[in-house]
C-alpha cells in the first residue's frame, strides 16, 4: 500500500478547490495558494501546466493511488472500446476502495483504504483487502461484523454532504450492490473532474 507523505489538505490549498467536498478544508476559509506568496501567484498557465493539474487533481480525489498505478489506469482504459476518459472514469470507479467510499462505509477516501486493508470488507462473501481490486456489476460488497459497530462507519452513514449514487444500491447499512459502471456525469464529484484533459496528457 502507498502512503501519503503530505498532508491531505496541502493538496486542497495547492489546487484552489475542495476536492473532496469536505467542510474542514482550509480552501473553505483561504481560496489562494499556500505560502508568503500563495496570494499574488497568479501566472499564465501553460497547456501543459493546465493538463499536469487536471491529472493531480483527479489523481488526489481517489486517495493513495500511486502515480504507477494511475498510469495503468490510463493505458487500460485507452485499450477499451469508446470514449477513453469515460472509460478511465469507469475503472477508478470499480476500485473495491471507491465503492466502500460511495457506499458511505468510511467518511473519507483514506479512511475507505484503511478499512478495505484491515480485512473488514468482503465481496461476494469472501474478505478481501486489496483496496485497488477491481469489482464488477453485480458484486455485493459487505461490511464485516466487527465494522457494523466501528465510529468510524457509524460516522460515514450519518453524514449529510454526501449521498449514495445510484450506480451502487444499498440493502440495508451493511451491503451494497454494485449495479453498474458509471459515466463521468453520474459520479458526484464535489469539483469539476476534466478527464479529458488527463488522456491529452498522458497521450503528448
Amino acid at each position: 500500500m502507498s502512503k501519503r507523505h503530505s498532508a491531505k489538505h496541502k493538496l486542497d490549498r495547492r489546487l484552489g478547490e475542495n476536492i473532496w467536498g469536505r467542510p474542514k478544508s482550509p480552501v473553505n476559509k483561504r481560496e489562494y495558494g499556500p505560502g508568503q506568496h500563495g496570494q499574488r501567484r497568479k501566472g499564465k498557465v501553460s497547456d501543459f501546466g493546465i493538463q499536469l493539474r487536471a491529472k493531480q487533481k483527479l489523481k488526489g480525489y481517489y486517495g493513495d493511488v500511486t502515480e504507477k498505478q494511475f498510469k495503468a489506469c490510463y493505458t487500460e482504459a485507452a485499450r477499451m472500446k469508446g470514449d477513453t476518459s469515460q472509460n478511465l472514469i469507469g475503472l477508478l470507479e470499480q476500485r473495491l476502495d471507491m465503492i466502500v467510499y460511495r457506499a458511505k462505509f468510511a467518511p473519507t477516501i483514506f479512511a475507505a483504504r484503511q478499512i478495505v486493508s484491515h480485512g473488514h470488507i468482503r465481496v461476494n462473501g469472501v474478505k478481501c483487502n486489496i483496496a485497488s481490486r477491481r469489482c464488477f456489476v453485480g458484486d455485493e460488497i459487505t461490511l464485516g461484523s466487527k465494522a457494523k459497530e466501528m465510529a468510524l462507519v457509524l460516522e460515514a452513514q450519518n453524514l449529510a454532504e454526501r449521498e449514495i449514487p445510484d450506480y451502487v444500491a444499498p440493502d440495508g447499512n451493511a451491503k451494497i450492490t454494485f449495479v453498474r459502471v458509471p459515466t463521468l456525469d453520474e459520479v458526484p464529484y464535489p469539483v469539476k473532474m476534466e478527464p479529458n484533459l488527463v488522456v491529452e496528457f498522458y497521450s503528448r
